[in-house]
């Protein structure tokens, strides 16, 4: 068990594949929140005024530390999330790669120098750290989300609070323990599990000393921070929800399509924000597309990490009643069961990997993100109206298309409103490209030199030159 004080208030974390309690956690409250923002404000000055150098070899050193420790991070996060342990192996290499790409990208702070177009003048740009920086960040992926935003914030100068989910605590507290080891200074990163996050966040919104809120989860509390940092006008980053379109059209490596398919809607059980959740296949190949398909999802295997299961549980009871509702919501609106994994004899909260064919484009299961193992398939056969249906929604995080001419997946891509878009392949995300979405699918973006920018201000200095 973790060492906690023996006077404080505690939560249990539990394993979601056997309903068992892994560890238990200290319950902060608001004055543990504001506590932690006394810290990072008392680390901020000499932590902004330490040499980009050395604050990258700390984030390097952090990195080599991840891939150390990288068996034991991912039985934690299977231990507390559920995925596989070939998913959670896979989220700690992503992770630590977060601290080697802003380990380098912290030494390239950028600027400017010119003279004015006026003369009389010269302008220096620089950038600066924005300050104490609150991090909220979800359960799905507890160590990548965590690295996403303490990478650069650290890069960039800033000191930081971070809330995990109350689901997924240990691997954050993992995470700063290396980062201790790596040589953070104390008082830099500090993080606050909770089960009071209205109260926590709310803490730190209203603090004057925090400038800075990045927050990863759904579009709706996405929404409910953002009017709380409108009060300050507090620098805001959020990375919400997403409804993905996969598409396929009739010239495509079918195979490859599937491959995609696969990579794209069961990393992590469907529990992704980047998530395919919507498959638009051209009815000229979607006989072939779903009969394939159907015989790849049969063979993956549902239950425990430890028994080297391909797909773990959902997060939560509620999280299956919720999935469960959706897929008897399309069967009655019209779609049919066109083939399902097994599921294991055991407590956890697992629902099986699904396909669901002939699903009418209208669909409610379509309007909103699934967040679980269900793969229901439109077929198609005009662009133009597949557009349409591509774009009607309130989301535009990610997109995939897969097309045997490049050039018109190339050209049918940018015309999706998304931020990011697979073309041919199963995947987008990737520490060096910016990650973030349009519409109401989050402000600004993570990773690459974007994310560094996030935690930085702008600063320029007009010098006399008469």
């Amino acid at each position: 068990m973790t060492d906690i004080p023996t006077h404080a208030r505690t939560f249990d974390v539990e394993d979601p594949a056997t309903l068992e309690v892994v560890d238990r956690v200290r319950d902060h409250d608001v004055t543990d929140a504001r506590a932690a923002v006394d810290a990072a404000d008392a680390a901020l000055r000499a932590w902004s005024a330490t040499p980009p150098r050395t604050r990258s070899e700390v984030l390097r050193r952090a990195h080599e530390l991840m891939l150390r420790d990288r068996d034991r991070l991912a039985a934690l996060i299977a231990a507390e999330n559920g995925k596989s342990l070939v998913d959670a192996a896979g989220e700690v290499t992503y992770a630590a790669e977060f601290f080697r790409w802003f380990s380098e990208e912290g030494v390239r702070p950028g600027g400017d120098y010119g003279e004015a177009p006026a003369g009389g003048a010269r302008t220096l740009v620089r950038h600066v750290p924005v300050g104490v920086a609150a991090l909220i960040t979800p359960w799905n992926f507890p160590a990548a989300m965590a690295t996403r935003k303490i990478g650069p914030a650290l890069a960039a100068g800033c000191t930081v609070v971070l809330k995990p989910a109350a689901e997924t605590p240990l691997t954050a507290l993992a995470v700063a323990d290396l980062l201790t080891e790596a040589g953070l200074p104390d008082g830099v990163v500090n993080i606050v599990p909770t089960t009071d996050a209205a109260g926590v966040v709310g803490a730190w919104l209203a603090d004057d000393r925090v400038r800075k809120v990045s927050f990863t989860g759904s579009t709706g509390v996405g929404r409910v921070l953002l009017h709380q940092a409108a009060d300050r006008v507090l620098n805001s980053s959020m990375e919400l929800g997403g409804n993905a379109p996969f598409v396929v059209t009739d010239d495509a490596d079918i195979d490859a399509a599937v491959a995609g398919a696969m990579t794209a809607k069961f990393r992590n059980g469907g529990q992704a924000c980047t998530a395919a959740n919507r498959f638009y296949v051209h009815s000229d190949i979607a006989f072939d597309f779903t009969a394939r398909l159907v015989a790849e999802v049969e063979k993956l295997t549902v239950g425990r990490a430890a028994d080297g299961c391909a797909i773990g549980p959902l997060i939560s009871a509620a999280a299956v009643t919720r999935v469960e509702r959706a897929v008897a919501g399309a069967v009655r609106e019209g779609a049919r069961v066109a083939g399902r994994a097994e599921l294991p004899d055991a407590p956890g909260h697992f629902v099986a990997p699904t396909v669901l064919a002939d699903v009418p484009a209208n669909a409610e299961i379509l309007r909103e993100e699934i967040f679980g193992p269900v793969l229901p398939i439109v077929t198609w056969t005009d662009e133009d109206d597949l557009l349409r249906l591509v774009n009607d929604t309130e989301y535009g995080l990610a997109a995939y298309v897969f097309a045997g001419d490049l050039g018109r997946a190339l050209r049918f891509a940018e015309r999706v409103e998304a931020g990011m878009v697979g073309v041919n392949r199963g995947l987008v995300s990737d520490p060096s490209a910016p990650f973030g979405g349009f519409k109401q699918s989050g402000l600004g973006r993570e990773g690459a030199r974007e994310g560094l920018r996030e935690f930085q201000e702008t600063q320029y200095l007009s010098v006399d030159w008469s």
